[in-house]
């Protein structure tokens, strides 16, 4: 393989010719095996010629105390002229120290947007709850990795990321969104896995959002009652008043078990898995869930309160909700607003933020803050009661 041999270890002996593209073109192909011509004017630099046919040039060089050889591109696809470009620019990184054959298998085994979703997928999902994980699932499947699957984590560029959230915010702004977190996310998981340095989709725009907080007023909660209670689908329409009542999410009601409940002492236990806090929730319930839970467990047999077919938990009810939203007159209502309507009407009731927190589930002060000012007519109602106790009107010939 040395330049200072005379006899090439590739079949034929080695030659040397300041190579161009006809002279290229004319080498006769070997027997068998391959033969080299180097090229005079850059040492190092050859073309490879096979029994078959092809033509390759190659740069040969040392490093580290070794030989290597690496392959620049076919010909005609690179040409005399550029090839030999290349070794020169090869030969420049040699010098530096670089190990261009190594850097090129280390490109080739560089981890993918694939493998990034792989590993994310094994290591992260399974932290979340099943929804919030199928949805990240559905996510990759559906716009990151038809996207960018095969680009190298490594190569991907504040630009890549920018441009696919803006392919998908053209017909779904919001999801743009939710899927450049995720994809924010995954990447700063490569970082800690050591994959990259950087996070290529920190700084991404975002789309605006408007939060939509829909609270049910008393005669609409009314409205829907009576529309559940003369719904046919039973084990949708208890699943969905059981949310009114509890206040809590839908994936935590579908999924919810008798083992969870505690009848007597009326507590519902929510196992770490099934809350979005990832926590164990334990909640008191009122004497209505209790009384739903008892007319449930005469009605239904098995491990979920709300059973589909075969007694796997209910998977779907929005075919239900839609027929009683409709009934009951209630407009564009979502089922996740439900558990914003048990927080108003506790806040609306007089109950501390700290008490509807508890209820709810939330993890933070913070996001109960949202329902503050539900508690205006309570407040209101304080504050008149201290007037009042004090005894003072105004004068009824008052001046300015």
């Amino acid at each position: 393989m040395s330049n200072n041999t005379s006899k090439n270890p590739d079949t034929g002996r080695t030659q040397r010719k300041r190579l161009t593209d006809s002279l290229v073109r004319s080498f006769v192909p070997p027997k068998k095996g391959n033969r080299i011509v180097y090229d005079s004017a850059v040492p190092g630099f050859g073309v490879r010629i096979t029994a078959g046919g092809t033509r390759s040039f190659i740069l040969n060089y040392w490093h580290d105390g070794r030989e290597r050889r690496i392959t620049i591109g076919q010909f005609p696809t690179w040409t005399a002229a550029s090839g030999r470009m290349q070794a020169q620019r090869l030969k420049r990184e040699i010098d530096l120290g670089i190990d261009p054959l190594d850097a090129r298998n280390q490109q080739r085994s560089a981890p993918t947007i694939r493998q990034l979703f792989e590993r994310y997928d094994l290591e992260h999902l399974p932290t979340k709850s099943i929804r919030s994980a199928a949805d990240d699932r559905s996510m990759w499947r559906n716009d990151i990795l038809p996207a960018m699957g095969r680009m190298k984590v490594a190569r991907i560029s504040p630009h890549d990321c920018d441009a696919l959230h803006a392919k998908i915010s053209e017909t779904r702004p919001v999801r743009a969104n939710r899927v450049m977190e995720v994809l924010r996310k995954a990447l700063n998981l490569a970082i800690r896995w050591g994959w990259i340095d950087r996070n290529p989709a920190a700084g991404c725009r975002r789309n605006p959002e408007q939060k939509r907080h829909r609270y049910l007023a008393r005669a609409e909660v009314g409205r829907l009652v009576a529309a559940l209670s003369s719904h046919h689908e039973r084990a949708s329409a208890d699943a969905l008043l059981f949310m009114l009542l509890t206040g809590c999410r839908r994936g935590e009601a579908l999924n919810a078990q008798w083992s969870q409940i505690d009848l007597q002492n009326r507590v519902w236990t929510k196992p770490s898995s099934e809350t979005k806090q990832r926590r164990e929730h334990r909640v008191p319930f009122s004497s209505a869930v209790a009384e739903l839970l008892v007319h449930r467990r005469a009605e239904t047999s098995g491990t979920y309160i709300f059973p589909g077919r075969l007694g796997s938990p209910l998977r779907d009810v929005r075919r239900t909700w839609q027929s009683v939203c409709e009934e009951a007159g209630l407009g564009r209502v979502r089922i996740h607003d439900l558990r914003h309507t048990f927080a108003s009407l506790a806040a609306s009731a007089g109950q501390p933020l700290l008490v509807v927190g508890e209820l709810l589930g939330h993890s933070t002060a913070q996001t109960t803050k949202r329902y503050a000012g539900l508690y205006d007519d309570s407040l209101r109602s304080a504050a008149e009661n201290v007037a009042n106790s004090i005894g003072w009107a105004a004068p009824q010939n008052a001046t300015r």
